[in-house]
């Protein structure tokens, strides 16, 4: 069975319509300062499982995608969701991707049922800082690590790159697997997101003119909530319910979201922000005047491109834009 590397899961999120993020649960109980969806131990879970079951069959169905990842919150809380979206992904076929705190983690072995969940994994991505550290303790990280590994499974561990953090996580995998760590996990960097709780804690001071930003490389990366909520990308705001309309659906049954995200692919905003980028799609009309407007991120730049774009599908100029930064990505 092939298992995914970070760098393998990158390059399929980067292709178009291969893959699909389904975010599982808004509960989580560790309560990270950082959280980037405001996860807690009462926030919102599944309770329509009838409509879930049917997103999760209309998202193994899609003949395009070949990924599916399953983040929240923290999934492992979700068993009955969780063991039924990992058994109908690996039926369907498809790669699954589990994002997870470890909480479920400890010196003695987990369920059953996580082990069938594992075994139904390519890669799963485990989450340490000091964030997490302190709601999980270092024992449920190191026994998350050695569960997943004992499924042959790559850990990606991704860290919030501040103060001894890298440093840290690696002890904690040495404590895992011993000095030879790195033939079980690989160690990724990332920046802390202003969203949710982690707004309060990581402020974006610079700015950038909208005619210098480049491409987004998630903006045809579609988020399908566990009650019908699909987003065009993975923007935890906007799939908590701020940011234009225009970036969201909510929809009532499985056809509704698979509707949601055809018409997200098709898009011409969204598809030209991942081809030419949000700089070249300032020289359209309608745009010119957010040109020298500054930015903290590509995320404002196609905020303020959305709420005049709409739902329109018919302009001719996006389109073209996007087919000649197509041309020169390809």
């Amino acid at each position: 069975m092939h298992r995914l590397t970070h760098a393998e899961i990158m390059r399929i999120r980067r292709t178009q319509g291969a893959t699909v993020l389904l975010f599982i649960t808004d509960r989580c109980p560790v309560g990270c300062a950082h959280c980037s969806v405001d996860s807690r131990p009462d926030s919102p879970r599944i309770t329509d499982f009838a409509l879930f079951e049917e997103i999760v069959d209309r998202l193994c169905a899609d003949p395009v995608s070949s990924m599916i990842g399953i983040s929240g919150g923290e999934p492992f809380i979700e068993r009955r969701g969780l063991t039924y979206a990992a058994r109908r992904i690996a039926e369907a076929g498809k790669d699954l991707v589990v994002y997870t705190s470890g909480v479920w983690g400890a010196a003695a072995d987990p369920p059953q049922w996580i082990h069938e969940v594992l075994d139904r994994c390519r890669c799963v991505y485990l989450s340490t800082d000091a964030y997490h550290e302190a709601g999980t303790g270092p024992d449920r990280f190191v026994g998350a690590a050695r569960a997943i590994s004992g499924h042959g499974l790559p850990v990606v561990v991704q860290v919030v790159d501040e103060g001894g953090a890298l440093a840290r996580a690696e002890e904690l995998l040495r404590a895992a697997f011993g000095p030879a760590w790195q033939a079980h996990a690989e160690l990724v960097p990332t920046k802390g997101l202003p969203h949710g709780r982690g707004a309060a804690l990581f402020v974006r001071d610079r700015r950038v003119a909208g005619r210098q930003l480049g491409r987004c490389k998630l903006a045809d990366s579609p988020v399908v909530r566990y009650d019908g909520r699909v987003t065009a990308c993975c923007n935890e705001t906007v799939l908590m319910g701020g940011g234009p309309a225009a970036l969201r659906r909510n929809c009532a049954d499985g056809a509704e979201v698979d509707t949601a995200i055809k018409e997200f692919g098709r898009h011409p905003l969204f598809r030209a922000l991942t081809t030419a980028g949000g700089g070249p799609l300032t020289t359209h009309p309608r745009f010119g005047d957010l040109a020298d407007r500054r930015y903290t991120d590509i995320c404002g730049l196609c905020w303020a491109m959305a709420r005049r774009a709409g739902s329109n599908e018919d302009d001719a100029l996006l389109r073209a834009i996007g087919l000649l930064g197509e041309g020169r990505r390809g």
